[in-house]
């Protein structure tokens, strides 16, 4: 067995999250990820978390002043959950935030937050040197003013160790076998939900395939009924 801790696989007891500056006032300048599609990531990435028990920390910068409040979304997965306030940019300055995140023991840290450039790679840098922390960084539940902010922070982290990961990616690892049928029912709800087309897939498979009842009957289905022909049209 290898003693890199990057070859270990993420598990339910292994790994936290925090949510960084994930607020109305910083997601309005994203522009490397559609903000819909960007919300709709953190906010899966948040109900996986809570299925499979992550301690999660939610933090936020200058809320009042300028940033706004973390997403509904998010806040109605964790409804009791603090609010860590902090004025820098850098979560790693704020001592509370360092304080959740040791409370837990654990050293692998699942990050999604605005912006990756800034926000998101100050803390990790910090993180790692100074806390020892392993950083996995959820590209698409994270965002950046440009396209190019994203890529360029992004390849500065993965230079700097970090390791990059997706959201379905991390639901996925922390799922790892389909026999574990204890959380097996709620991640597909989160991924019909919020998967885009895999949920689609999730979906069309339980009717089509296992002829399973559809989740939402909808209305009574009309047979089709060719339209008359026009006298115009006949002619």
């Amino acid at each position: 067995m290898s003693t890199n801790p990057k070859f270990d696989i993420l598990t339910p007891d292994n790994c936290q999250l925090i949510i960084i500056d994930h607020q109305p006032q910083m997601a309005f300048s994203v522009a490397s990820i559609d903000r819909q599609i960007l919300k709709n990531n953190v906010v899966m990435l948040a109900k996986a978390a809570k299925l499979y028990g992550l301690p999660t920390t939610i933090t936020t910068v200058e809320t009042e002043s300028f940033s706004g409040y973390t997403y509904p979304e998010v806040l109605e997965v964790f409804p009791d959950q603090p609010i860590l306030e902090r004025t820098s940019l850098n979560s790693w300055d704020d001592q509370k935030v360092r304080d959740v995140l040791s409370k837990s023991g654990r050293k692998k840290v699942i990050v999604a937050g605005l912006w990756t450039g800034i926000c998101n790679t100050m803390f990790s840098l910090s993180a790692m040197d100074e806390g020892g922390y392993e950083i996995y960084m959820v590209d698409d539940a994270s965002g950046d003013t440009s396209v190019a902010a994203q890529s360029y922070s992004m390849q500065r982290l993965i230079q700097a160790g970090v390791v990059p990961v997706t959201t379905i990616q991390v639901a996925l690892e922390l799922q790892r076998d389909w026999a574990r049928r204890e959380t097996y029912d709620e991640l597909m709800a989160i991924f019909k939900e919020h998967g885009g087309g895999y949920g689609m897939g999730i979906d069309y498979s339980y009717t089509h395939v296992h002829k399973g009842p559809a989740r939402v009957s909808g209305g009574p289905v009309l047979d089709p009924v060719p339209a008359e022909k026009s006298p115009a049209a006949a002619e």
